[in-house]
């Protein structure tokens, strides 16, 4: 059990890493209102891991991730929440284009960053088909199946908390630097972009 378990590890610290919605979510909340605002995003993203790991367990995720339905509903609802995260981004960097170059720091987005990562991360069903697809394949053999599913889902949110935590520190750390008004619009513009990527790519993809 021991072996299967640091297998699974390793292969869900590995999809982990992967750049994704969360991750680009994590940047523009740390870039544009510090630390904690990052890490508080992190713990939504974590949150939502967590609830789509409890709906997992009891078989409500495998309802969405079979039914093509609820499957469009949720990624156009996620697809729509990501390109306005992404709109923001970009009117931002207008916005910064016309501030003097004596103005320090951008605003903060609005809302709370808590709700933005577990808004952003409760609207990607491919969290459902994530949890419902692979995680039996890892499973451990030995212990109950709602066991071996609730290990491996605590383990992917730590490794998820702990990743995306590391990053924001590490953004919120070079903070000073993408406080520049050139490189803020430019992070602004790039991140805006990638955001709305995320969301076309959310709403053409399939269960």
């Amino acid at each position: 059990m021991f072996a299967q378990l640091l297998v699974a590890t390793g292969v869900l610290a590995v999809l982990t890493m992967v750049p994704g919605p969360d991750m680009a979510v994590v940047t523009k909340r740390s870039l544009a209102s510090g630390r904690q605002d990052g890490l508080r995003t992190v713990g939504g993203i974590t949150a939502g891991l967590l609830i789509w790991g409890a709906l997992t367990v009891v078989g409500l995720a495998a309802v969405l991730a079979a039914s093509a339905t609820a499957y469009t509903v949720v990624k156009l609802a996620g697809a729509a929440y990501l390109g306005f995260l992404g709109v923001q981004s970009l009117l931002q960097s207008r916005r910064s284009r016309s501030e003097s170059p004596a103005a320090h720091g951008a605003p903060a987005p609005a809302g709370s960053p808590w709700r933005t990562g577990l808004t952003s991360n409760l609207f990607n069903p491919k969290i459902a088909v994530f949890y419902t697809g692979l995680l039996p394949t890892l499973a451990p053999a030995g212990v109950s199946p709602h066991l071996g599913m609730t290990l491996l889902v605590l383990i992917h949110a730590s490794l998820t908390c702990v990743w995306l935590g590391g990053y924001a520190l590490l953004l919120a750390k070079a903070r000073a630097f993408f406080e520049k008004p050139a490189v803020r619009r430019a992070t602004d513009r790039i991140t805006g972009v990638v955001l709305i990527g995320f969301g076309v790519k959310v709403a053409v993809s399939q269960p």
